[in-house]
């Protein structure tokens, strides 16, 4: 009986820095920023701790061209562990680290096996009888569809697919060498090792077709649990196959209804229960989380005219919670009760505050002014800050699309500090 172990990895995304986080603390921060690093040594770990036949890099190793050295020798220093193990890596290139992206190199340990971006090609292990078959992007953008043309399969050899790609589609994703589930079932791989898509997906057991995820979530439009895949292959067969997950951060999103709440320590009491199930993931890793806070509430025009202070009170309760629990961004949503039905007051007594800046939102001209200005700070922002695509991912919006969002929360803060006495 012949068995063995390997495993499938991708988008490892080395060198990139984590999305949205403005931490104050430069040692928090610091532990964010080196999550993806840590994340592949344990990775690698595992793999020697399990005596894996192979490891299998299915796009992605890097974020982008390297600024130095430093990212290219870490990759280097963690295969050459697994080449003193024993293990060879098989890798193909992605669209962040194409052919024609990164322009640095670093010898790598003969071991390691990079396919070709000509054309499909063919590796075997002929101590297993393991035929791997993969290419490597040559640019960052591929909009042929690969699988057609990868080669056919070594009868009586246990054969793998290795691609980057958009399979089936992801809307999250950009369409990258384009195919089918039927095209890759077509080439009858027993597995298809794929890249580029960040969440773990099992497209197919008959054959096994598999995205693993990305091995470090980076931004809160990741978030859940990340790693890897485990394949154990008995005479020939998949007999399991089971995630590893190695990743050091964690992001979460947490929506908390502040209905009927009535003073600003219920609201904090509310957030603080609703945070308490994030401290069984942050066992040993960082937690980011995003909350949202909604619902229909008396506090909502104080809540948002002292924000500063806000934060400090959900990111202490957090802390309550866990050392490790920090907030990623605070989201005021909430709403005011909705008035009473009555009589329309006489005309000229009275004014309503909220309802003359109402009435400002509402002005053609006051918008158009406005997202003049809203354009013009925007386009002095970090280019990583500003609104659009990066690599493929969806960044976080841009300030522009959130422009109601940001006038509701000037008016609230407005009214909360006119209010503020009254509260």
């Amino acid at each position: 009986m012949t068995s063995f172990t390997f495993i499938h990895a991708a988008d490892l995304h080395l060198g990139s820095p984590l999305a949205g986080l403005a931490l104050k603390d430069a040692d928090i921060a610091r532990r964010f920023a080196t999550a993806g690093r840590r994340a592949f040594e344990d990775l690698v770990t595992r793999a020697i701790e399990m005596e894996a036949a192979f490891l299998l890099v299915a796009g992605d190793v890097y974020d982008g061209d390297w600024t130095d050295n430093t990212i290219g020798l870490f990759f280097a220093r963690q295969v050459a562990r697994l080449d003193r193990a024993g293990i060879p890596v098989i890798l193909v290139r992605g669209n962040h680290d194409a052919e024609s992206v990164i322009t640095r190199s670093i010898t790598l340990p003969p071991s390691v096996k990079t396919f070709p971006t000509q054309r499909a090609d063919t590796h075997r292990l002929d101590h297993l009888r393991v035929a791997l078959h993969g290419r490597s992007f040559p640019n960052r953008a591929v909009e042929e569809n690969y699988a057609l043309a990868y080669p056919a399969t070594v009868p009586g050899w246990f054969n793998i697919g290795l691609l980057h790609t958009s399979c089936t589609g992801h809307a999250a994703h950009a369409t990258y060498a384009p195919c089918s589930v039927a095209d890759l079932a077509g080439r009858g791989y027993d597995y298809w090792a794929l890249g580029h898509v960040h969440d773990y997906a099992e497209l197919s057991r008959d054959p096994w077709i598999v995205f693993p995820g990305n091995l470090q979530g980076r931004s809160v439009r990741e978030c859940g649990e990340k790693g890897a895949v485990a394949v154990e292959v008995t005479d020939g067969r998949i007999r399991a196959v089971r995630r590893l997950i190695v990743d050091h951060a964690r992001f979460a999103t947490l929506p908390v209804d502040l209905s009927d709440t009535v003073s600003e320590r219920e609201a904090i009491a509310r957030v603080e229960d609703a945070l308490r199930p994030l401290s069984e993931d942050a066992q040993g890793r960082l937690i980011a989380v995003r909350v949202s806070l909604t619902g229909r509430t008396k506090l909502h025009d104080r809540l948002a005219a002292d924000r500063e202070g806000l934060t400090a009170e959900i990111q202490a309760a957090a802390h309550r919670v866990h050392e490790d629990i920090w907030l990623e961004r605070l989201r005021i949503e909430t709403a005011r009760p909705r008035a009473p039905a009555s009589a329309d007051p006489a005309p000229g007594i009275g004014l309503d505050p909220a309802e003359l800046l109402a009435a400002v939102d509402r002005d053609p001209d006051f918008r158009a002014r406005a997202r003049a200005a809203l354009a013009e700070i925007t386009a002095k922002l970090p280019s990583g800050m500003q609104a659009g695509a990066q690599g493929g991912m969806q960044v976080e919006d841009g300030l522009a699309d959130e422009f109601d969002a940001l006038c509701a929360e000037a008016e609230a803060v407005i009214l909360g500090r006119l209010r503020g006495r009254e509260c």
